[in-house]
Order: C-alpha cells, then sequence, then structure tokens
C-alpha cells in the first residue's frame, strides 16, 4: 500500500480529495443548514449543459459549465424570488433544461468525447497539478470569504429573514454564496461526478448534524469525515478498479447508517435505565 503513495497520480489524487473535503465542508454546512440541498442538485445537473457545450465547441468544457451553473443558481434565485414561480419548479426547469442541452451538444459533438464519463461518474485519479492549482486557489478564496464573514453567513443560513432586519447584506451573502457553490460543484464534477456529487456535498453534513449543533463544528467535523472517506474510497477504488467517486458515497452511507444506528442503540439503553 505504501508504494501507491509514491505515484505521482495518486498524490494528487490524495491532494484533490483533501481539497474537495474543505470545499463542500464549507459548502455543504450552508446548503444543508439553509435547505438548498434540491437546488445543488439542480445546479450540478444544469451543468451538464455547459459540459457538452464546450464538447461541441471544442473549448474547455469546465468553463462552459462554470457559466451554466452560475446561470443556474442566479435564475433559479430570480424566478422565484421576482416572478412567484415556486422555487422547486424553477430548480425542474433548469435540472431539466441542462440536462437536454447537454445530451443534444454532445450528440452534436464531432468524435469522440472520452472524458465525458469523468465527469458523469467521476474520475479523481485522473486529476493532473493545474487542476489542483485551480481547485487550491478556489479554496483559499472561499475560506477567506468564509472566515471574515463567518457571522452574517451563520445568520442567514439559520434565519435569513431576521438577518434582514438588523441590516445584514442578505442579498449580497446569499448571490456570493450561491455562486461559490455553482463554482465548486463544477470544479468537484471531475472527481466525484455529476451523478454522485450532491451526496458527497450533503451527507458529511447530516452525519455531523447527529452530532453537533454549532455551525463551526459542523464545517470542521465535516471536513474530517469527508477527508476520511475520499481518501478511504481512492485505496478501495484503486485496489477494486471502481470509480472512487462511489466509494466515497458508499462510505459516507456507510458511517450515517452506523452513526444513526449507534445512536438509536444509546437512547434505547439509556431509556431502558430510566
Amino acid at each position: 500500500m505504501v508504494e501507491i503513495l509514491r505515484y505521482t497520480f495518486f498524490q494528487n489524487a490524495l491532494i484533490g480529495a483533501v481539497l474537495i473535503s474543505i470545499c463542500c465542508g464549507i459548502l455543504g454546512t450552508y446548503i444543508v443548514t439553509r435547505r438548498l440541498v434540491f437546488i445543488s442538485g439542480g445546479i450540478t445537473h444544469a451543468s451538464f449543459g455547459g459540459l457538452g457545450l464546450g464538447f461541441f465547441l471544442g473549448i474547455n468544457p469546465v468553463i462552459t459549465a462554470i457559466i451554466f451553473s452560475v446561470a443556474s443558481a442566479f435564475g433559479v434565485e430570480i424566478l422565484s424570488s421576482r416572478y412567484k414561480v415556486r422555487e422547486d419548479s424553477a430548480i425542474a426547469a433548469f435540472w431539466a433544461l441542462g440536462m437536454a442541452l447537454g445530451i443534444i451538444f454532445i450528440f452534436m459533438s464531432p468524435g469522440f468525447t472520452p472524458s465525458l464519463t469523468e465527469f458523469l461518474f467521476g474520475n479523481i485519479l485522473t486529476i493532473t497539478q493545474s487542476d489542483l492549482i485551480w481547485f487550491s486557489g478556489f479554496c483559499l478564496l472561499l475560506m477567506v470569504f468564509s472566515y471574515i464573514f463567518i457571522r452574517p453567513i451563520i445568520f442567514i443560513a439559520f434565519d435569513a429573514e431576521f438577518s434582514k432586519v438588523n441590516r445584514l447584506p442578505v442579498k449580497l451573502i446569499e448571490y456570493v454564496m450561491l455562486t461559490f457553490i455553482a463554482i465548486g460543484i463544477v470544479l468537484s464534477i471531475r472527481m466525484i461526478g455529476i451523478v454522485l456529487l450532491m451526496s458527497v456535498l450533503t451527507l458529511p453534513q447530516i452525519i455531523s448534524n447527529i452530532f453537533f449543533n454549532d455551525y463551526i463544528k459542523i464545517i470542521f467535523s465535516s471536513v474530517l469525515i469527508s477527508v476520511f472517506a475520499c481518501t478511504g474510497g481512492l485505496f478501495i477504488s484503486y485496489f477494486l478498479n471502481v470509480p472512487a467517486g462511489a466509494c466515497i458515497v458508499l462510505i459516507l452511507s456507510v458511517i450515517f447508517i452506523s452513526a444513526k444506528l449507534a445512536l438509536f442503540i444509546a437512547n434505547k439503553t439509556i431509556a431502558s435505565k430510566q
């Protein structure tokens, strides 16, 4: 097992696992607290349209996917807040539109798109140092912003209306966080895949919330859980030759079920003693 760590591609994958854990730890806590899980799923699938456009135009699909994701995030917000469209309906519309455009563009793209499966199911073992540089810059920017505005973010995450009464820049924080979510999703797709990314964004926080109610504690604990699941999933995927994203989600699911079962047994034991 130690010999694997000598390979550059596996070292890149481990660094990527830590970066995606930090990214999903910060963004996922905000998503779960604000109950934006469905929105994050809509953004994830809407980005497929940007990926397809990138393949069709012969340019970097990550760039077009980011544009699609950010536009979808703001589109959902504008439709629901200004035009009184139900939020779930707006999300479903962008979700379906992105997937439909992605399929059309891909089928119209000349030649074969060999990296398409990486975006659908993820392949963290194929990330390059260039990917890590971009992801590192994004994570650094996200951490700096979160550190500076942590108190308004917490207030808005728990009660946006109360934050408006206290004259906090609610809309600005919401739009910035939506932008971070959209970009973070696109940068993580290559590693986890469109199909499974929503689980990585939410399961660590759901597990952490079993034991903690403090926002900051949930961030740190979910990052640790993500690092454990991502590194464990990497080793399993390497030895079994299966997608890493699926292994990561499987480990997170086992941790969640185990934590809930342990909590249930503990509560039953306490209740029986009383």
